[in-house]
């Protein structure tokens, strides 16, 4: 058994969001090593409330493992990435952060852009700040991005893109923590997600309402996001990114697999501000600086220079888009049973 946790204090920013609790509970379960402390840094004080009532009465007999764990090794911190001090204070007591505090909603951070930056860039800008002039003795940060940070054409992207560039520069003012990114896709079944909406929709007699007849997304569970981030913190160097090989699917698509044989209709809406069609995962710009990562994985070396190291074979040529490797709705649906059965669970074909 892999031991990459044992004994580390770990630091979770958001982390009362759907991937903030999911990282908790693989932390908790010790199969990767048992923490010391993992503490859930967040603004929302009625969310940590429920999220520390959740962990604390798992009893079941294999929840047992987390139920102690969280009892022993779950805290609970109040603050706000966007205050300095607040993080910093939170930050002093880790070995490991996880940098998952976002505002991570499309169309919310088309309106509202400043709020965004704050979150997204001056979080990332205050914990880097935090470790280098406190000189904290922080062994890895994992800034958590977004397919919607390669090539970006909304807010929530640009600053996401931006929240890379800072960490991965972090490397350069604190040599002693290693800034890494892991960079994934849609997350099914996560808090805003599109399969909730559609279960929502279609338990509410329809109709389900799709921006554009063509839109394709990459698809991964929160298991799947977590397994990336893991093995972003086993293996990444300092400044890659990691990234998973993800299969996408068109939305009309994973619309009519949840609606099987039911009588209800579809709705084109038209694309939302700050939309795209097709999301990039990897630009054909860091292809060439791409290589096989451990476990699988797509592995982005910096541009910067000074963490820049040779790619004699990239892993890959040209984008990795949702456009591309493409399940069929076959596919698709042995891909929700095996991942999503909560999903299936409503779904019955004729």
């Amino acid at each position: 058994m892999t031991l990459t946790f044992h004994g580390r204090r770990v630091l979770i920013t958001g982390g009362t969001g759907s991937l903030g609790q999911v990282l908790a509970r693989r932390l908790l379960s010790g199969a990767e090593g048992t923490p010391e402390s993992v503490t859930v840094f967040s603004r929302d004080e009625a969310k940590q409330h429920y999220m520390r009532l959740d962990f604390m009465q798992r009893t079941s007999a294999t929840d047992e493992v987390i139920f102690e764990n969280s009892r022993q090794r779950l805290k609970f911190v109040i603050g706000d990435v966007r205050d300095y001090s607040s993080l910093a204070r939170a930050a002093r007591d880790a070995d490991i952060v996880f940098g998952a505090a976002a505002l991570k909603q499309v169309p919310s951070c088309e309106y509202f852009p400043w709020e965004a930056c704050q979150t997204n860039i001056e979080g990332a800008v205050n914990l880097v700040r935090a470790i280098s002039e406190l000189d904290l003795p922080i062994e890895t940060v994992v800034g958590i991005s977004t397919d919607k940070a390669c090539k970006p054409v909304n807010v929530m992207g640009m600053t996401k893109a931006i929240q890379e560039r800072v960490y991965i520069d972090g490397n350069l003012h604190h040599p002693a923590t290693r800034f890494i990114c892991a960079r994934y896709g849609n997350v099914l079944a996560s808090r805003g997600s599109v399969v909730p909406l559609f279960l929502d929709q279609i338990a509410a007699g329809g109709p389900v309402t799709i921006t554009t007849a063509d839109m394709t997304r990459f698809l991964l569970t929160l298991e799947d996001a977590v397994d990336t981030i893991f093995a972003a913190v086993r293996s990444a160097g300092a400044g890659e990114t990691y990234i998973p090989r993800c299969r996408s699917a068109k939305m009309t698509d994973l619309a009519a697999f949840l609606i099987g044989d039911r009588p209800i209709e579809t709705v084109i809406t038209g694309i939302r501000p700050g939309e795209k069609i097709h999301e990039i995962l990897l630009s054909e710009e860091e292809a060439t600086r791409t290589v096989h990562g451990a476990d699988g994985y797509f592995a982005v070396r910096a541009m910067l220079p000074e963490l820049a190291a040779p790619v004699p074979e990239p892993a890959l040529v040209g984008e990795y888009s949702s456009a591309g490797n493409l399940m069929d709705i076959d596919e698709l649906g042995d891909f929700l049973r095996r991942k999503v059965p909560e999903a299936t669970a409503y779904q019955h074909l004729g």
